[in-house]
Order: structure tokens, then sequence, then C-alpha cells
């Protein structure tokens, strides 16, 4: 009781700033913001008593709390939204055919959970879908909220009303220069030896102030949006790890697509998120890469040694 009520009351008081400083009510957000919270503190009592991992793959997590919540989350939203679809990372699919969608991650960051480092969320982002669009087609992204629980911070989003962190207004960056950039990427739970992605990240380190890589795909577009970071790139991610942060970048000013600078798809193979500023330095160097251009090669152990003597 004493959880909910602080649930209640800590989004009450950030729904009244928003409140402050909009020109029109969220739609959407007030009823995903409670939810999303709920979640959150609920993951936070799993942290602090541990839970017992699984594997879905080689090396893909999974834990009783990514279940646990994804099941309160459908029970929150069906009861909130209730013609509203929902399609979560644990196998949910409930009422696809329906004009909206939610997409619904109850714990991005599993491996880190799972080793007890605080660096996770719940990200549930809405898409709107037009009757008569195929299965395979996107809709347009309308709300998105990411929520840290172990920071206590909220984004939140809805197209057209900016991007939010806590009832403030937050913002890309201003940085113009990959050489003066802190960018972000991710690397593959399976089949990681198939990835191609250690190539760029040595190559985009030598030519940044650092890459990132913290294990939560939502947090790094939300860090994007609130201009922590200039960019964040990652292979082969889901829907329910871009829905809300696709839109949350947006809004903020940034821009998200492919490794190419084409339109990104919810399922989409690439994901390049960034302040805008360094886009097209990112996508002339993701084409050097792909075309072959030799940077120069990785130094490996034996060779190093070798010349240290």
């Amino acid at each position: 009781m004493a959880t909910a009520c602080f649930i209640t009351e800590r989004a009450a008081a950030t729904l009244d700033l928003y409140n402050g400083v909009m020109s029109s009510d969220f739609v959407f957000i007030p009823k995903a913001e409670v939810i999303a919270r709920e979640a959150g503190a609920r993951l936070r009592e799993f942290y602090a008593t541990g839970v017992t991992t699984e594997y879905k793959g080689a090396a893909d997590l999974v834990t009783v709390a990514d279940r646990t919540v994804e099941k309160l989350v459908l029970e929150r939203l069906s009861a909130a939204f209730p013609e509203h679809g929902i399609y979560g990372e644990e196998g949910t699919r409930e009422r696809l055919d329906g004009e909206y969608r939610w997409y619904v991650d109850p714990l991005d960051g599993t491996t880190n959970f799972a080793h007890s480092v605080p660096h996770f969320c719940v990200s549930l982002g809405l898409e709107q879908r037009p009757a008569g669009l195929a299965e395979g087609e996107d809709g347009a992204l309308v709300a998105g909220v990411i929520y840290d629980p172990m920071r206590d911070e909220m984004y939140v989003t809805e197209r057209g009303k900016g991007a939010w962190l806590n009832g403030k207004r937050i913002h890309a960056s201003e940085t113009k220069r990959l050489e003066e950039s802190l960018i972000a990427t991710g690397f593959p739970s399976q089949k990681r030896h198939k990835s191609p992605n250690i190539h760029f990240y040595h190559e985009f380190t030598l030519r940044s102030h650092g890459v990132r890589r913290l294990g939560s795909a939502a947090l790094d577009l939300a860090y994007v949006a609130a201009g922590r970071y200039e960019a964040f790139w990652e292979f082969n991610l889901n829907p329910w790890d871009t829905a809300a942060g696709i839109l949350l970048v947006e809004e903020a000013g940034g821009k998200v697509t492919d490794f190419s600078g084409q339109k990104v798809k919810l399922d989409s193979k690439e994901v390049l998120a960034t302040n805008g500023k360094i886009q097209a330095e990112l996508v002339g160097l993701f084409e050097e890469m792909f075309a072959g251009r030799d940077f120069g090669t990785i130094v490996n152990p034996k060779d190093y040694v070798r010349g240290m003597s």
C-alpha cells in the first residue's frame, strides 16, 4: 500500500508540472506513466531480493521479474486502454488487430539486472495503426514512456508535444562533430560472433570522446534525447526495444534512421539515433566501412607483445 501511495503521489506531482508548462494535456501519458512507475517499483523489489536467471538462448537471459512485470503491465494497460493491442517481449500478443498497439519491454537490461547492475528500465511505446495497414508495415509512433526505477527518471513523450524527463523538457545535444561526441552502442545477446559491430565500435571509439556500452537500448535512446549522448547505434533490435525511444529522440529534436540514413522501421536490422548534428558524419562512416575501406587493423595481443619486446 505504501508503494502504491508513493507511485500515485509521485506521478500526480509530475503531471501537475507538465500541466503547468504545456499548452495541452497528454492523452496517453497520464495513465501510462502510472503503469510504468508501478512496474518499476516491482522491479526494485525483485532487484533487492534477487531472482533466478533462465536462458532463452545461449546468452539471452530472462528472469521471473521479466515475466511477472510483463503480466502486471498487460493487466494495467488492458484496464486503462481496453481497446489497445499489446505486443510484449516475453510473449504477450493481445488485440493486435486494433488501431493502437503498445510495445512493451518490462525489463530492458535483463543481463544488468541479473548481475545486480542498477541500469535497466521499463519501456512502453504506442503505435497508431490505421485500418487496412498490412502487418509488415509501420503505423505512426504516438507516445512513449521509459522509466529508470533505480534513478527514478521518467522519460515521456507524445507526438507533437516534446520530450520530457521528470517534468522538464529535454533536447538533443548541440554538438556538431563526432570528435567531440560521446556515443553508445550495444551488442546482440545471441550470435554475437556473427555481428560486425566490434569493427564499428573500434573505429567510432577512435573518432569520438568514447563509446559506451551500458546494456539497455531503451535508456541509450533516452540518453540521446536528453543530450547525454550524441548518438546511439545497434544491430538487430526489436520493436519493444525501440518504439518509445525512437519517438522520444525525434521529439527532442534528434533523428533516427537506419545506417544509410533512410527511414527506420520498428523491426529494422539497423538503428542509428543521433542529435541530428552528427548524422551525416556517422552515415558517411557507415557507408565507407560497409564498402570495405581499410581504416587500419586492430592490434592483436600477440603482435602487441612482440612490439613490446
